[in-house]
């Protein structure tokens, strides 16, 4: 299974997926600069994603914990989800998502940039 990841400045990465993991995970795992604060807790809405809509019928509607934390989250919309509630099945192989801005990590390259420490 594949997911593709479009990131904010416009690259996109095909990441291989195993059943049952979650995007965030995957995303992560591949080295992809996601925040995901939580560690998939649903606690923070730092790995929030914009689904391609032509998958946004394919996946199990977000719960009410996961709407209350992408209240606090920027430029939320109908594609809007976290990705650590995004749990990866044969039905969902060749999703399609991009990381909100917000959602981006900070590099090492980005620290030393700035100057910045962390």
């Amino acid at each position: 299974m594949f997911i593709t990841v479009r990131l904010p400045d416009g690259s996109t990465h095909r990441l291989e997926a195993l059943e049952g993991w979650r995007v965030m995970e995957v995303i992560r795992d591949w080295g992809l600069p996601i925040k995901a604060e939580c560690g998939g807790a649903c606690a923070c809405a730092t790995c929030h994603v914009w689904v391609d809509e032509g998958w946004i019928g394919k996946l199990v509607p977000p719960s009410d914990e996961e709407t209350e934390m992408l209240d606090g989250a920027f430029s939320v919309d109908d594609r809007s989800r976290l990705s650590c509630q995004l749990i990866m099945t044969p039905e969902l192989d060749g999703l399609e998502v991009e990381l909100a801005p917000e959602s981006l990590a900070e590099t090492a390259g980005d620290r030393a940039a700035t100057g910045t420490s962390g």
